[in-house]
């Protein structure tokens, strides 16, 4: 075969469908023969190339064209034909590439941070950066990474390849969406630089408290299907309100769940509490907060009770808090949903949630193989709907709007008491 023909069967995008359907299927032999003999066929250069692909080193390559050579001279050479005969004993072998390399996994988070997105019932994320692009980037901060390491990597942190799906984000984006992305990454690296914690704050969706059906499915034994109502209509005990607070620097959680409104009242004191229960012993010495959220609800840049409210906080315990919004119709941007809301539904899936303390144990219980922690409190507070700020009591307020996008961005400090 010519070099031509064979540099773009290399680059072309169904010889790594290929490999990736077919060397999960064998063991350690049969894929070393497979490499050798595909080398042999596409010539020279072609064991670097595969190499890259599957990340099989170039030696293996090489050692398993040299055992075809002797299988062909001596059959009695040939290896177990049990399909999944192990040939390396555990343990063995060399380290992958991504385990020589500190910090990979850091760096491609890094990378992602601004380019991500997240469906908030799933604990998947996606990425709008291609694997060979993030493999690029890599390259040049020093990383010897393939493109097909990278999709493993991916993989391993929860991403996924997804189709295109209709979940489109409502309005016109404007055009500083994006820079306001970046803009919150940037204040968020920085605040966590000095060790200031950042948080990501959101009310999760009302749920339904009782004896009904909830989405998805847990194991029973075979025939025995948990039986629930068969009405969602409100009951006695009402619904849960769960707002969260998800640290960004330490992957932990916090969920005040209520049992009225969702209310800028309910939303400030479930941050109070958080500071109360979990941040003001995990940062001791903090003077400033930063806090991520959308731009609308009860934590929305319109609500004056919301500033009101932080105003109050910030008195109470002397800290600079500066408020950093997403654009409008970009919540699914907000950490919190995928980072933490996502496990919580994943782990009562298919779990009637019949009272109060079964919805604060399972949200307590929620862990990920990241090391996710969540702690959950049942505020038993009476929230009251549309409360007023006049213009007065407004004007009190020690806010600072930011230059860029003060209705986006802002900070509120402490006031000095007479």
């Amino acid at each position: 075969m010519h070099d031509y023909s064979m540099q773009r069967l290399i680059e072309s995008e169904s010889l790594e469908r290929f490999l990736g359907v077919m060397m999960p299927l064998m063991n350690e032999s049969q894929r070393r023969h497979l490499l050798a003999a595909m080398s042999e066929m596409l010539g020279r250069g072609s064991i670097e190339e595969l190499s890259n692909i599957t990340g099989v080193s170039t030696v293996t390559i090489s050692r398993g064209r040299s055992e075809i050579k002797e299988m062909e001279l001596d059959p009695k050479a040939r290896p177990p034909s049990e399909p999944n005969a192990r040939i390396r004993a555990p343990g063995a072998g060399r380290k992958p590439s991504h385990e020589k390399q500190e910090g990979l996994d850091e760096v491609i988070l890094s990378m992602l941070d601004g380019n991500i997105v997240g469906n908030p019932e799933s604990p998947m994320t996606w990425t709008t950066l291609s694997t060979r692009e993030i493999s690029r980037r890599l390259k040049a901060k020093g990383f010897n990474i393939s493109h097909v390491t990278v999709a493993k990597r991916l993989d391993a942190m929860n991403f996924s390849l997804q189709q295109n799906k209709k979940y489109m984000e409502s309005g016109n984006p404007g055009p500083d969406r994006d820079a306001q992305f970046r803009f919150i990454s940037q204040q968020s690296s920085l605040f966590m630089m000095f060790g200031c914690p950042v948080i990501s704050v959101d009310a999760k969706k009302k749920e339904l408290v009782g004896n009904y059906k909830n989405s998805g499915a847990e194991y029973r034994p075979i025939g025995e299907p948990r039986l629930v109502n068969d009405h969602d209509f409100e009951g006695e005990l009402g619904k849960a309100v769960p707002y969260g607070i998800y640290d960004i620097g330490r992957n932990e959680g916090y969920v005040n769940v209520g049992i009225s409104s969702d209310t800028a009242e309910f939303a400030v004191n479930s941050i109070r509490s958080w500071w109360t229960t979990m941040g003001s012993d995990a940062y001791p010495d903090a003077k400033m907060l930063m806090i991520t959220a959308d731009c609308g609800g009860s934590n929305g840049r319109r609500n004056r009770l919301w500033k009101t409210g932080l105003q109050r906080f910030a008195d109470e315990v002397g800290l600079t808090i500066f408020v950093r919004h997403f654009p409008p119709g970009t919540s699914k941007w907000n950490k919190i949903e995928h980072r933490l809301f996502a496990f919580i539904s994943k782990n009562w899936s298919g779990r009637p949630l019949e009272n109060y303390e079964i919805i604060v144990n399972l949200i307590g219980n929620t862990t990920t193989e990241t090391g996710l922690k969540v702690n959950c409190d049942l505020d038993p507070n009476e929230y009251v709907k549309s409360i007023k700020v006049d213009d007065e009591e407004f004007s009190r307020l020690n806010i600072v709007l930011d230059e860029w996008h003060g209705e986006w961005n802002y900070c509120i400090s402490a006031r000095e008491h007479s």
